[in-house]
């Protein structure tokens, strides 16, 4: 699931949560009432909308019957720790936009909600230095 639907879940990060082998985009989530359903209906091919609700309500969609493995968290960074907190409470594990937390101590804190649960945090993080990233460029 995603959770914070600006436009770098619609160019640059969202389509390889569908594109990815073995990856299905099933939930996306805006606290705005109907905006994650019109994101569904504007950026996702009609196959992966067959199988992708939008929700504005964060406890509703953690709380789905068929789960959620895992959740992007790409939303302002001030709402980053109210958002891991209830991720890392249902027990799924996230990928978070950067910077994780506004200052060192809340990004500890986050890493700390999903290190008690044993659930492993990632950060959203790519680096144009990095030669992959160059790589990629050529090709």
């Amino acid at each position: 699931g995603i959770v914070g639907l600006g436009d770098v879940c619609a160019v640059k990060a969202g389509p390889a949560f569908y594109k990815a082998n073995g990856s299905e985009l099933v939930a996306v989530m805006r606290r705005t009432p109907g905006a994650a359903t019109a994101w569904v209906e504007n950026n996702l091919p009609p196959d992966v909308k067959l199988h992708c609700q939008g929700y504005d309500n964060l406890d509703t969609m953690l709380a789905r019957k068929d789960g959620i493995d895992a959740v992007y968290i790409a939303t302002p960074p001030g709402a980053h720790l109210e958002i891991a907190q209830k991720v890392a409470a249902a027990g799924i594990p996230a990928y978070i936009e950067k910077p994780v937390g506004r200052c060192g101590a809340e990004t500890h804190q986050i890493a700390k909600l999903f290190e008690e649960k044993g659930l492993s945090l990632f950060t959203a993080y790519v680096s144009r230095a990095y030669e992959r990233t160059a790589t990629i460029r050529r090709l």
